[in-house]
């Protein structure tokens, strides 16, 4: 490889390696939301008590991160 093959090797998979990091912190960001939709979903068996939770706590979650 020359010098500029490898820059641009090196850039694309930096590029895919944030890409990957954003994609599990966002996993991440809902997985909280997602067992108390859960919880919701298995106690009350109506999905849309479900829902509201979910997004509750999705509402909660970016609140909470700025």
């Amino acid at each position: 490889m020359s010098g500029i093959e490898t820059i641009v090797a090196v850039g694309i998979l930096i590029l895919i390696g944030i890409i990957i990091l954003k994609v599990f912190g966002a996993i991440l960001f809902f997985v909280p939301a997602a067992v108390v939709a859960w919880v919701v979903l298995y106690l009350t068996g109506r999905e849309l008590y479900a829902a509201v939770a979910f997004l509750a706590i999705c509402i909660l979650s970016l609140s909470k991160k700025k």
